[in-house]
Order: C-alpha cells, then sequence, then structure tokens
C-alpha cells in the first residue's frame, strides 16, 4: 500500500511517500482501505512534534478518514468486508490503508460521498461538542467565528445556525466572506486586529457576543475577548496564528468565562457521550443539515502541498486527500 510518513519531524516537504506492505489486523482491530482522507490543521502540527497526540516515528498523518472495511480482525463484529465507514483514526488516514478498533468507526450514509463523509468527525465533531457541551449555546444567542472560511470555521457557521444562533462570521479576504455568507452567515467582519472589536459593538448595538469559536488565537483574540457580552463563553478551539496572552482582567469585568476545547481528550475520558454526539452527527449529515464544503482536492501523492496551504492559512473551505481507489483508478 502507499502511505506518506514522517520519518522524522519536520515541515510538510520532509514527508516521504512510500510503498508499504498491506496492513494485518490483530484481534479487535479493522483494517479500512482508504478512499478520501481529511487534511487538518493537527496535521501540520503533528509532525513537527506540536501536538498533543504524540505517535511514535515513522507514521502517517491523517486524523480523519472514509474507506471500505477491507478486512476484520478476530472477533470484530457489527461491520462486515465491504461497508463504506467513516474512520475517526488520529493519526495514520493519509495512506491508501488505515487500522483502526471498530468504536472509532461510523457507517458513511446512504447518499454522502467518500470526500464529505471524511470531512465530518474532525471539524463537525469538535464544533458540536464546542457548542453543545462546552458553551451550552442557547437559541437566540450571537456566535462570532473567527477565522470562519476554513473547514473549521465553517462547520462552526453551519452548526450555530442549526443550533438557532444569529451567527457572525470573520476572515481575512472578501472571497472567504462570500462563502461564508453562502454558507449561512447572518452578518460578517473583514477584519483586522485593529477593527475587530469595533465591528463587534457595531454589529451587536454594544452588548457584545455570547459566544466566541476561536481557532485563529494570535493578535485576533484579545480583541474578540474584549468584544464579549456579560457572561459568555469564549471557546479555544485552536492557535494558527499562534497562542495568545490574554489580560485575565477582562473575563472577571464581562464575567465571561474561557473554555478549552479538546474534543480528543473529552472522546477519551468520555466515551459515552462521545458516541451520543456522533450518532447526532452523522444523523444531521444523512438528513443534509450539515454539507461539509470540500473545495479542494490532491492525490495522496500531494500530501505535503496539502498541508502546506492549510499551514499557510491559505485553505478555503475542507482539502482532502484521495487515493487511487477513492478515484475509482
Amino acid at each position: 500500500m502507499l502511505a506518506v510518513l514522517a520519518r522524522r519531524y519536520g515541515p510538510p516537504e520532509t514527508l516521504s511517500v512510500e510503498e508499504l506492505p498491506a496492513l494485518e489486523p490483530a484481534a479487535g482491530e479493522v483494517v479500512v482501505a482508504v478512499h478520501a482522507a481529511a487534511v487538518n490543521f493537527p496535521d501540520t502540527l503533528i509532525i513537527e512534534d506540536k501536538y498533543q497526540i504524540k505517535p511514535p516515528l515513522p507514521f502517517s498523518p491523517g486524523g480523519e478518514v472514509a474507506g471500505v472495511v477491507k478486512v476484520l480482525g478476530a472477533g470484530v463484529t457489527g461491520f462486515r468486508v465491504g461497508d463504506p465507514v467513516i474512520a475517526a483514526c488520529r493519526y495514520g488516514g493519509f495512506a491508501e490503508e488505515v487500522l483502526v478498533t471498530p468504536d472509532r468507526l461510523v457507517p458513511v450514509p446512504h447518499g454522502v460521498s467518500m470526500e464529505a463523509a471524511a470531512s465530518l468527525m474532525m471539524t463537525y465533531g469538535t464544533t458540536q461538542y464546542a457548542l453543545q457541551d462546552c458553551a451550552r449555546m442557547q437559541p437566540g444567542e450571537t456566535l462570532l467565528v473567527l477565522g470562519a472560511a476554513g473547514g473549521t470555521g465553517l462547520s462552526a457557521i453551519e452548526l450555530g445556525k442549526l443550533m438557532g444562533a444569529r451567527v457572525i462570521a470573520a476572515a481575512s479576504s472578501e472571497e472567504k466572506l462570500a462563502l461564508c455568507r453562502e454558507r449561512g452567515a447572518d452578518e460578517v467582519i473583514l477584519y483586522t486586529p485593529q477593527n475587530l472589536k469595533d465591528e463587534i459593538k457595531r454589529l451587536t448595538g454594544g452588548e457584545g457576543v455570547d459566544v466566541v469559536y476561536d481557532p485563529v488565537g494570535g493578535e485576533y483574540a484579545e480583541p474578540a475577548l474584549r468584544g464579549m457580552a456579560w457572561g459568555g463563553r469564549y471557546l479555544v478551539i485552536g492557535f494558527t496564528a499562534g497562542i495568545p496572552k490574554l489580560p485575565l482582567n477582562l473575563p472577571l469585568l464581562k464575567g465571561c468565562s474561557i473554555v478549552g476545547v479538546f474534543y480528543g481528550a473529552f472522546s477519551k475520558k468520555f466515551p459515552g457521550r462521545y458516541a451520543q454526539l456522533r450518532a447526532e452527527l452523522v444523523q444531521w449529515l444523512a438528513e443534509g443539515r450539515v454539507r461539509p464544503a470540500v473545495r479542494a482536492r490532491y492525490p495522496l501523492e500531494q500530501a505535503a502541498e496539502a498541508l502546506r496551504v492549510v499551514a499557510a492559512r491559505q485553505a478555503i473551505g475542507k482539502i482532502v486527500l484521495t487515493t487511487a481507489l477513492g478515484r475509482g483508478e
């Protein structure tokens, strides 16, 4: 099988594409033949040893894929060879095969493409957990989404609207804001760190926003925090623009909370709740209530280029890698 390998930690150009032996499952494991693998910002971190999950070298990045069950290990029930599945694999997905346990698999809903299915769990799952469990967001509240045109940001727009929020999308170009409007944003902000707080104030009549969804960090974090309403919840999703330092007098003055969102740790600590949320999310996908915005596709062999685009914050919508099997070759 073909696999993208990190044999040492480093930027995308240090990755290699290699032919490896086919995978063999141990008891209780499943081999999935990959059709599509989503590219996410954590993939750019894990290959440089900057992420919370630290697999042993060599490894393939890629935390979520869609494909078909190829081989079942002894004792595995509930799946059959040939079943189309989504695999939340954490890493190993940038390959033609990936090894997972059955608890990390869910069926691909009928009529859903492999590319859309591969783009669901990490971005939408993180957002669903953030808005439902961490923020306990209520219908009628105002949600501000930073980095709103990326895969994670777009999922926040969609799920925010699904949960009845008024959504303000902030992004760095008119092209990105057009996509945010297309996906349902009520208001948009073409932001700079200098104008973000003022635009929040203008769009909320001085009241501020109830929930901030922040996968960006950096210099945008403080003005977003200053734009919080009393009792608001600031969701820390990630740091594509760097890890900020925030003045802690602001949560005191605004009576607001800063809440960390670590979906991977949550899934391990609370597997029952994780399974509930996952089932609801897959149902929404089946019903067409969420629609991952796959805007760019790369063959598996060009994984390094796809990762460079994501690392440079140039991605608009979701990027996926496709294998030869996924392309019908």
